[in-house]
């Protein structure tokens, strides 16, 4: 089950990333191009099997687990910045780039780095399961780290969730509010993850349907956000061939 969801959702990231290839050529909306693409790796790194094999080529000390943590960084900052400013919220663009934002970022850059380096990372270890299981150090700094890794994406989406809920409420097209939906659900599932070290290891596939669920949303909110645009773009075409 879990499988299946971890490649459902790199199928469907990766697919929404293809689809903006056109406007990447076109220089129109990059940043969306780029959030997707990290969004798809970070999605890759985060499967069993092709950590492993990563990791392996980068030296077989879960180096590839830092780049993940990086990634998703990236690709939440992108995320955030393209969707609050489509959805005209200038706070959570301020919150996300301005000087709380960067302070964020780098804190949580610097507590992540060190305890990575801190840490006994030999032997790749999708997760870091068999890292923490070492000793007791090991299993404390494996926490601190997931903690610092969760942190920031949960900062960019507790950024954006006050737009997501305006625009909800708002009297946009019916399609933009489900979006904004999504995003909503998106947003609130993945500060979530700040809880996962109380949930009990009986309860761990719980981590799994938090963290993909998320994904999910959040490329689901996109992707209808682009189907309206298209929309809106057509009938606009429509109504200037019937002035002329």
């Amino acid at each position: 089950m879990i499988e299946i969801l971890q490649w459902t959702t790199l199928i469907a990231s990766g697919a929404a990333a293809l689809s903006r290839i056109p406007n990447l050529v076109r220089r129109k909306n990059r940043s969306i191009f780029y959030a997707l693409a990290l969004l798809t790796l970070a999605i890759l790194l985060s499967i069993r099997g092709p950590y492993l094999a990563i990791d392996a080529l980068l030296g077989g000390t879960n180096v590839a687990n830092l780049l993940l943590r990086f990634i998703i960084f990236g690709a939440i900052f992108f995320l955030g910045l393209r969707i609050a400013a489509g959805f005209g919220d200038s706070r959570g663009v301020q919150l996300i780039r301005g000087r709380a934002g960067m302070l964020a970022l780098g804190l949580i850059s610097a507590v992540l780095v060190v305890c990575f380096v801190l840490m006994d990372t030999s032997g790749s270890s999708a997760g870091l399961v068999d890292v923490a299981a070492t000793n007791q150090q090991n299993a404390i700094l494996v926490e601190y780290y997931g903690a610092a890794g969760r942190a920031y994406p949960a900062y960019v989406c507790l950024a954006i969730l006050p737009g997501m809920l305006r625009a909800i409420r708002s009297p946009l097209p019916a399609m933009l509010r489900i979006s904004a939906a999504f995003l909503a659900v998106g947003s609130i599932a993945i500060p979530l993850s700040l809880l996962f070290p109380v949930v009990p290891p009986g309860l761990g596939f719980l981590r799994f349907v938090v963290n993909y669920t998320a994904i999910l949303c959040f490329v689901a909110g996109l992707a209808l956000i682009w189907i309206a645009s298209g929309r809106a773009g057509r009938k606009h075409g429509r109504v200037s061939a019937q002035r002329r």
